[in-house]
């Protein structure tokens, strides 16, 4: 499991979430939507302190978790994240 910032997605965050350096971002199984191996749930984030985190990545000063509560949706992948162009949002690719 690992965890994939690109450079778009960082000043993604830091200008639409207003974030700083120093800033965490959660992301987590999300009910609702779909995805290639979870139907039913999709990856949803916010801004979050890590207490157990099983997975972490800091990108442009930004630090990137997974909780060990949604190890379970995240086993086994490691996903990038990327920003959609034409729709101006997050985007997750599954590696």
């Amino acid at each position: 499991m690992k965890i994939i910032v690109t450079d778009e997605a960082i000043q993604w965050f830091k200008n639409e979430m207003d974030l700083q350096a120093g800033d965490h971002i959660r992301f987590f199984a999300r009910y609702g939507g779909s995805n290639p191996f979870h139907e039913g749930y999709s990856i949803g984030m916010n801004t979050d302190i890590p207490i157990n985190a099983i997975v972490t990545t800091t990108a442009g000063g930004l630090h990137f978790f997974i909780e060990e509560d949604d190890e379970w949706f995240f086993a086994g992948h490691d996903f990038q994240v990327t920003v959609d162009q034409e729709l101006d949002e997050i985007s997750y690719d599954y590696l």
